[in-house]
């Protein structure tokens, strides 16, 4: 049963939680990947555990920063539209998901993952069943865009020597 509760304390993760930066990475990774791939894969893994909303899918702005190379004084940089969602599993693991732009359903299912992925037995299931294929994927598209701007580089030096320069 699924049902919405407008704001809830959310205690501390289970005693069985996923290491933090195990954690931190499934959760970077799920937030990136695209809405429809996440949908396809959770599909797949053939779950659907009953869970109860800490707080519903809800679009709202954070505001960026930026930094000139990385280390300069910081700067807003503008806004962006994020969704987040928090469930608790009716065994007690508390799941909360993130993601740019507004997809209620996804931050939804992230939170589930989340939440599932601090339970032992769905450990391996979730990372070699979602994490790893998005995770593939993703280094494959970033490659391919690598590919893609190194076609277009110029040697400048090069061209000046051919000019006669």
């Amino acid at each position: 049963m699924v049902r919405a509760l407008q704001s809830a304390a959310m205690p501390p993760s289970s005693s069985h939680s996923v290491a933090p930066p195990q954690r931190q990475r499934w959760l970077s990774v799920l937030a990136k990947a695209p809405s429809e791939r996440l949908e396809t894969l959770w599909q797949t893994l053939g779950v659907a555990p009953s869970y109860t909303l800490l707080r519903r899918p809800e679009i709202g702005l954070v505001m960026v920063q930026g930094r000139i190379s990385g280390s300069g004084a910081p700067f807003a940089a503008g806004e962006m539209t994020v969704t987040r969602a928090a469930i608790r599993l009716d065994s007690g693991e508390v799941g909360i998901g993130y993601v740019g732009g507004r997809h209620p359903r996804q931050a939804e299912l992230i939170a589930t993952i989340d939440a599932l992925g601090q339970r032992p037995e769905w450990q391996d299931a979730i990372e070699q069943q979602i994490v790893t294929p998005l995770e593939q994927e993703a280094d494959a598209r970033r490659t391919m865009r690598a590919a893609k701007a190194a076609a277009t580089k110029v040697d400048f030096f090069t061209v000046a020597r051919e000019g006669g320069a």
